[in-house]
């Protein structure tokens, strides 16, 4: 048997339960992992509230790192025993979990295991908007929202390395020392970050904001952006963005938005590796350092989830199977 986290039925973090399940089969294409460490993610958070419907009973988590256990029919590029880490792997809130092994990722010799656990998701996703949704180079200034969480704190120092000038936002003292000591330039309060922006860059305003929070800061994101500047919406810590007028982006600017979700940018075995191999390389080299903010027993799941909801943690947060 496994202990996993099951729910049954939406709501708060209390349909959260742990209890011993089947250790599952994999099947044709796929590999069976005995978990070492699952990242907590908002979008675990959403499917629990409903936000994003799930089959009911339902085992959150997609992403983390574990040994590979068995391997299903067909599956010949891996063996058991590697070390492997996914963003896309099955129910992962468990002690064994299931992965595509097309979308398991190697971990390098000399990685620790929380690092490996804490960067698929997270990293994935701050190299895509850094090197892809909108491509930095020198001489552009980025605004990152929650520069103290775990893509904000990627995703700066990937700006930084690309030569972007980075303005972040965070809630408090200790965060803005994470957030300086991870490469920002600047750090802005939520109350006035678009004004600041504008008069950080004599009037201009930024070339980009990249925004996981959501309804809580996209109006004064717009404002904070120059002309022909784009705003990219990739979550919703905060809140879903409602519905909004188009002439906004004409009145502000002619202004680009865009709303981007990581699977488009690792649709291929090839961009997927891509965007690994890179990751490893530099956190390898001593250039990208990944924070984990916060370990739980598995059992703890609940707890978990609610300290990311609270938007008081910061870095990745693990749950670590086996306990």
């Amino acid at each position: 048997m496994s202990a996993s986290i099951v729910m049954s039925e939406y709501g708060d973090s209390s349909v959260l339960k742990h209890q011993e399940t089947p250790v599952p089969t994999p099947g044709a294409g796929q590999i069976l992992v005995k978990m070492v460490a699952t990242g907590v993610n908002f979008i675990d958070i959403y499917r629990r509230q409903g936000i994003y419907p799930v089959a009911l009973p339902h085992t959150p988590g997609t992403e983390g790192m574990g040994i590979v256990e068995a391997l299903g029919a067909g599956v010949t590029t891996l063996a058991v025993g590697q070390r492997v880490a996914f963003a896309d792997g099955i129910a992962t809130y468990a002690d064994f979990a299931l992965v595509p092994a097309g979308r398991a990722l190697l971990v390098p010799d000399g990685m620790d295991d929380a690092t490996a656990a804490a960067l698929p998701l997270q990293g994935l996703t701050a190299h895509y908007l850094a090197t892809s949704t909108f491509p930095l180079a020198p001489g552009h200034t980025a605004l990152v929202h929650a520069g103290a969480g775990g893509v904000g704190l990627l995703l700066i120092q990937l700006a930084k390395a690309r030569g972007a000038r980075v303005f972040t936002t965070v809630s408090s003292p200790e965060k803005a020392e994470l957030a300086l000591a991870a490469g920002a330039d600047e750090v802005l309060s939520y109350d006035d970050f678009d004004g600041a922006a504008r008069t950080l860059t004599d009037g201009h305003g930024v070339d980009v904001v990249y925004d996981g929070v959501g309804i809580s800061t996209f109006d004064r994101s717009l404002k904070a952006l120059s002309v022909r500047g784009m705003m990219v919406l990739f979550g919703a810590a905060s809140g879903p963005v409602p519905d909004f007028d188009l002439q906004r982006l004409n009145a502000g600017g002619s202004l680009f938005i865009t709303r981007p979700t990581l699977s488009d940018y690792v649709r291929t075995p090839d961009e997927l590796a891509f965007r690994w191999n890179e990751l490893t390389r530099l956190v390898g080299d001593g250039q990208l350092t990944v924070r984990v903010g916060g370990t739980y027993p598995l059992s703890h799941a609940a707890q978990a989830q609610d300290d990311l909801a609270a938007r008081t943690t910061t870095g990745k947060l693990l749950l670590l199977s086996g306990s």
